[in-house]
């Protein structure tokens, strides 16, 4: 049978994860990567039932590495800025798995990128390929790259983020809107705040304002805790990975948060400074045989925890979508299916994130955590 030459642009972890659910349909699959290697760079990030269930439907052993890899936390624990009052609990660890078929795993993006990479028959990324020029034509997608080097497939898939080449391609140049929120991220040994009260639990601070939070949880088998904080700051707008902050402007921003949240910072040596930008949900996801899966189409702010996430579900809904196609007429309308799948989801979580208000109280996790992405609906062809 017949099967498709598939373009992948950007191997973050929804473009890996794709190419795994499109490569085990027996799909070919080439992955371009602009970054010159993975590095160990980016944010620890939370996978919850959702999209943990999503990599095991994967197979190859990937479940089972992200979570010898990460850390489980106990519970999800919502607590008010100033008195630590608990406002609302969720089991995430044997509770989540029972209920929803997996638990929640946090965990350094580098190390999801591993597992997906290292996976059996995971397709090899090409990297430094930066997408210069993109050319829908009849006889196939025409792509150049900022090397000079040509390639010509017949779908392409924008994971390349939220400054997309493919999204510009599709649609024209339209920058992120910068939100005045800004972030630090820091990570200390767990030993220095044994004594903070359930820290093996992911636990959010909340501030006097939707832009102000603290968020912890464990990384790397409980040994380390992760730090992630938030507030509004209009004057700084650098978006980066790797850009230092300054811990005692971090703890000042604080300093009247409950003893046991500024515990947390006073333990931080170091941190990142990173300013949030975020999109309006797009309309339209796929033109012809290109379509956008994660940040490329709906990047979210990080206060419901499903950026990756919903990556991940995007790229097991487009693999179903895809699988039985076999030439690029076909490929249209599944690329169409896959965005109608996907689309009123992920704009209600991108809306939810921005309001940043989601088990603030005790609530339904369910409409989130228990979404199957291998069996729910797809859209009628």
């Amino acid at each position: 049978m017949t099967k498709l030459h598939i373009g992948i642009i950007g191997g973050g972890i929804g473009g890996l994860t794709a190419a795994i659910a499109l490569a085990r349909q027996g799909h070919r699959i080439s992955v371009y990567e602009q970054a010159g290697r993975f590095a160990r760079v980016g944010a620890d990030i939370n996978l919850t039932p959702n999209a943990v269930r999503a990599l095991d439907g994967l197979g190859h052993g990937v479940g089972t590495t992200v979570r010898k890899r990460g850390a489980r936390p106990t519970f999800r624990i919502s607590r008010d800025w100033d008195t630590g009052t608990e406002t609302s609990r969720l089991g995430m660890s044997d509770v989540a798995e029972k209920e929803y078929g997996a638990p929640q795993i946090t965990i350094h993006r580098a190390d999801v990128l591993a597992a997906l990479t290292q996976a059996h028959g995971a397709p090899q990324v090409s990297f430094g390929k930066r997408l210069a020029t993109l050319r829908d034509t009849d006889s196939g997608i025409a792509l150049q790259f900022a090397d000079g080097s040509t390639e010509t497939v017949d779908v392409v898939i924008g994971a390349d983020g939220i400054h997309s080449r493919v999204r510009t391609a599709l649609f024209g140049e339209e920058h992120p809107r910068f939100t005045g929120v800004v972030s630090f991220r820091s990570v200390v040994p767990t030993e220095r705040v044994k004594d903070v009260p359930e820290i093996g639990a992911f636990t959010k601070w909340w501030g006097p304002n939707p832009q102000s939070q603290i968020v912890t949880f464990p990384l790397n088998q409980g040994r380390d805790t992760f730090v992630f904080a938030t507030t509004g700051q209009d004057s700084w707008h650098e978006e980066s990975w790797t850009s230092p902050g300054d811990v005692n402007e971090l703890r000042s921003f604080y300093r009247d948060f409950h003893p046991d949240a500024r515990k947390l910072l006073d333990a931080c040596d170091e941190t990142l400074k990173s300013a949030l930008y975020e999109r309006e949900p797009l309309p339209e996801w796929s033109r012809g045989h290109v379509t956008l899966l994660g940040d490329a189409c709906h990047p979210m702010l990080p206060f419901m925890a499903q950026g990756a996430c919903q990556a991940i579900e995007d790229a097991v809904v487009l693999g179903r979508c895809l699988g039985p196609v076999t030439d690029r007429v076909q490929a249209v309308d599944a690329l169409l299916r896959y965005a109608a799948a996907r689309q009123e989801r992920t704009a209600k979580i991108q809306i939810g994130s921005r309001g940043n208000q989601w088990m603030k109280t005790q609530g339904n996790a369910g409409w989130v955590y228990g979404y199957d992405a291998w069996s729910v609906a797809l859209p009628e062809h």
